[in-house]
């Protein structure tokens, strides 16, 4: 059975419902746990090998664009691939600049990190407001890069409270955002963005509820992740699952939101991609399931 695919907005592009997020291939280099190129190698080629034809990535994911690069460059057409930009140039600084000349800094290193010629879509990281981008040029740094053919669409990895605007602006050509059965506050926004035809794309979307966040996590992250594993606990979607993981309930339940295209889900394991893929090619959650998953989660 193949992946479901979905045409991703007015960008035109075919992509499949289920993208790999490669942020779990950051590595120690930007604060996650190791991961060996036998590893990175294996779960890039299995993504592409299962029909997952969606990556996205960014440039503070540690060793994530060096995997890409070294590992699939030489399938390059068998992927849509989606880049951040605004990221810093130097890994140990965690400020977002987006003047023309990071953008353009930053996709310059993204393109030789991950050996290819252009990003199909390069989003803005970290939802800046319409005023920070204005004054300092982010848009038409994109919209040059577009020209030159270095990316193809542009996109905005957005959130409240500057989504609504980012979408008012209609320079935005894809949009990955927060949405989850356990976070629907985005819900609306979903709607909107793809009924104005861009792309729309889920993030954060299931597994880092599903265990206690370790108590190395900083107090911050840490307190909300604990509340959603403590409402999560509370639901017992099991009782709705059938017998399959609650993590495919959740993934299912994201595939069942009209205006949303795809949705990125990242592992540094293969056995966690199969298990992904399996419940995409399962496609939708049956409606009375859906309803019932909403009513024990609560509101949006």
């Amino acid at each position: 059975m193949t992946l479901p695919t979905a045409t991703l907005g007015r960008t035109g592009l075919r992509v499949s419902r289920l993208g790999y997020g490669a942020m779990e291939l950051r590595g120690p280099r930007a604060w996650g746990p190791p991961v060996s190129d036998d590893a990175a190698r294996a779960v890039l080629n299995e993504a592409l090998d299962a029909g997952v034809n969606l990556i996205d990535t960014a440039p503070d994911y540690g060793d994530a664009e060096e995997h890409i690069g070294r590992w699939i460059a030489h399938r390059r057409d068998e992927f849509v691939l989606a880049g951040k930009c605004g990221c810093p140039l130097d890994d140990g600084d965690p400020a977002h600049v987006y003047t023309r000349a990071n953008v353009r800094a930053g996709v310059e290193r993204s393109l030789r990190r991950m050996r290819t010629g252009h990003l199909d879509v390069l989003m803005v990281h970290l939802s800046p407001s319409v005023p920070v981008m204005a004054a300092e040029d982010t848009i038409a740094g994109m919209r040059a890069l577009q020209d030159e053919g270095l990316i193809r669409f542009t996109g905005m990895s957005g959130e409240l409270p500057h989504l609504p605007d980012h979408i008012a602006t209609g320079a935005f050509d894809v949009f990955l955002l927060p949405y989850s059965a356990l976070d629907r506050s985005h819900e609306r926004l979903a709607g909107a963005a793809g009924a104005s035809g861009a792309g729309t794309i889920a993030r954060g979307a299931v597994a880092r509820s599903l265990a206690p966040p370790p108590e190395a996590v900083p107090e911050p992250v840490r307190r909300p992740l604990a509340e959603r594993h403590a409402r999560l606990a509370a639901a017992r979607l099991e009782e709705l699952a059938d017998g399959a993981p609650v993590a495919e309930l959740l993934l299912r339940f994201i595939l069942g939101h009209p205006e949303l295209h795809a949705v990125i889900v990242g592992s540094a394991r293969p056995e966690h991609l199969r298990a992904n893929v399996a419940a995409a090619r399962k496609g939708p959650l049956p409606p009375d399931v859906d309803a019932a998953v909403r009513a024990r989660l609560g509101p949006a």
